[in-house]
C-alpha cells in the first residue's frame, strides 16, 4: 500500500520521526513559553540546559552507574537547582529592563556553558544506549514501532498537557497569572512572589533538563545539541504566540509532524519548513497562531 506514490510503512515511520521531534519541540518551546509568560524573560540559555540534563544523564551512567529511570529524576532536579542559582543571582535583578539584557545574559550563559563542557568531553557525541525495558520495537502489522520512540511521544505528552492543566485550571497557577499582571497585589494577600518567580524558572529549566534526558538514547549527547535546536524551538514558540502554553504545546507537536513529513515528499526543504511557516505566520497574525492581539 502506498500514500501518493510513497510506501505505507515509509510514510508512518516519517511521521513518527516527526513526532517525536515534535515532542521536543513541544516541552521545549513550554519551558521557554512557561518562563517567557510568566517571568518575562527571553532566555536563551534554554538549549544549553536541554544538553547538561542529556550530559548529567550520560555522567549518572558512565561514571556512577545511575540507571536512565534514576536520572529521569534526578538530572532535571540537579539542573532546576541550577537554574533557582541563576535566577536569584542574575536575572532577578533584570526584570525591570528590556528584554534584550536578559538575552544577552542567557546567551552568555550558553556560550560559557557550551565552551565548559566542550573543554571536558569534545565535540564529538557520546552515545547512550535506551535503557534495556525500552529497547526492541513492537510490529504492528502496518509498522514496526520502537518501544522508546513511543515512550518518549507519550512521556511528553504527559509532562506538557499535565504542566498546561496546573497552570491553567489550578489555584497554583492562577497566582501565577496573577503575579504577572500585578504582583503587588498579590504580595498584599501573602504570597511569596519572589519565591514562586524562582520556583517557575527552576521548574521551566527543568524541563529542559527533562527533554535532554529524554533525547539522550535517541540522539548522540554533544555539547552542540542545544544550540542546534534551540532556534528551531524560538521559531516553535513565536508560530504559537509567545507566552502561551497551549500554543507551545500544539505548534510543537504540530511542526515536528510538518518537518517530518516535509522528508518524505521533499527532503531539501525539511530544515528550513519551520521557518518558512514562522514567516507566513508573522505576516499574517504577528502575534501567532494562539497568542493575544495587542
Amino acid at each position: 500500500m502506498t500514500i501518493f506514490g510513497i510506501p505505507l510503512q515509509a510514510f508512518l515511520s516519517q511521521l513518527l520521526l516527526g513526532l517525536v521531534n515534535g515532542s521536543f519541540y513541544a516541552m521545549l518551546s513550554l519551558g521557554l513559553a512557561v518562563i517567557f509568560g510568566l517571568l518575562n524573560v527571553i532566555n536563551f540559555a534554554h538549549g544549553a540546559f536541554y544538553m547538561m540534563g542529556a550530559f548529567f544523564a550520560w555522567i549518572g551512567l558512565n561514571y556512577f552507574g545511575f540507571s536512565y529511570w534514576s536520572m529521569l529524576l534526578l538530572a532535571p532536579v540537579s539542573i532546576g537547582v541550577i537554574g533557582l542559582i541563576i535566577e536569584k543571582t542574575m536575572l532577578r535583578r533584570l526584570y525591570k529592563l528590556d528584554h534584550l539584557y536578559g538575552l544577552l545574559l542567557t546567551f552568555g550563559l550558553t556560550l560559557l556553558a557550551e565552551g565548559l563542557f566542550r573543554s571536558f568531553f569534545g565535540v564529538s557525541g557520546q552515545p547512550y544506549e535506551v535503557p534495556a525495558e525500552l529497547a526492541g520495537a513492537t510490529d504492528l502489522g502496518f509498522m514496526v514501532l520502537p518501544n522508546y520512540r513511543a515512550w518518549v511521544v507519550l512521556v511528553s505528552l504527559l509532562v506538557c498537557f499535565s504542566t498546561w492543566l496546573v497552570i491553567e485550571k489550578t489555584k497554583l497557577g492562577s497566582y501565577l497569572r496573577a503575579g504577572t499582571e500585578n504582583a503587588k497585589m498579590l504580595e498584599a494577600f501573602g504570597i511569596n512572589v519572589p519565591l514562586m518567580v524562582t520556583l517557575t524558572y527552576g521548574f521551566g529549566v527543568a524541563l529542559a533538563a527533562f527533554a535532554g534526558v529524554l533525547a539522550a538514547p535517541v540522539i548522540q549527547v554533544s555539547p552542540l545539541m542545544g544550540s542546534n535546536l534551540i532556534i528551531v524551538v524560538f521559531a516553535v514558540v513565536v508560530i504559537g504566540g509567545m507566552g502561551s502554553i497551549m500554543g507551545s504545546i500544539l505548534t510543537g507537536l504540530g511542526l515536528g509532524v510538518i518537518e517530518g513529513l516535509t522528508r518524505v515528499f521533499y527532503p531539501e526543504a525539511s530544515a528550513t519548513v519551520v521557518f518558512f511557516v514562522m514567516v507566513i505566520v508573522l505576516v499574517l497574525r504577528p502575534s501567532g497562531l494562539f497568542g493575544k492581539e495587542k
